[in-house]
């Protein structure tokens, strides 16, 4: 798998991690092209940045002309509101430990575990994220493994153990396995 595919490459990370988060809820169960039209139409609207600040002065048919739906309109002003006012605050985020960051960005109309740990992967580069809900790391596992059917969340979670402290990488190459031929066993 790994001569199949090279090393691992992560896109660059957002500028921070407001922007991190928001990009993360706007991408959320939409295909890349689509996502990312609707991502630049929505920075189009803040001529001064991104920031809680600036999104919280945009009526919420701004967001909705731009492409967000009303669900992820509502969390993205959530964010804005919990990270503007000190609820969910980011700047210690690098200094916590996954599951307590997890948890602080839980209580973000919109903000699961997945989104959480496509954060810790994408934005803070940790190297032990094992996101086993994610159903293209399931079925990469399982065709780089050669399951028949993709292991279920909590089966995935022990299987996972073999790549500690190096699951995200584990996860990568499983992204990748979904889209890569590989050689027979």
């Amino acid at each position: 798998m790994i001569e199949a595919v090279g090393p691992p490459v992560l896109r660059e990370p957002q500028p921070d991690a407001f922007a991190a988060l928001v990009r993360s809820i706007v991408f959320q169960q939409l295909a890349g092209r689509a996502a990312s039209a609707i991502h630049q139409r929505f920075l189009a609207t803040l001529p001064n940045g991104l920031s809680p600040q600036n999104v919280l002065t945009l009526p919420p048919e701004v967001l909705r002309e731009a492409g967000l739906s009303g669900a992820k309109a509502a969390s993205i002003l959530d964010l804005a509101t919990k990270v503007g006012d000190g609820t969910v605050p980011l700047e210690d985020a690098e200094a916590l430990a996954d599951e307590d960051l997890i948890t602080r960005l839980a209580t973000v109309r919109g903000i699961g575990r997945w989104t959480a740990e496509m954060f810790l992967i994408f934005h803070l580069r940790r190297p032990d994220v094992w996101p086993v809900d994610d159903l293209g790391v399931r079925k990469g596992y399982a065709k780089a493994h050669g399951l028949a059917l993709p292991p279920p969340p909590r089966a995935l979670m022990a299987l996972g153990d073999l790549y500690r402290p190096w699951r995200t990488v584990a996860a990568w190459y499983c992204w990748r396995a979904v889209d890569t031929v590989l050689p027979e066993a």
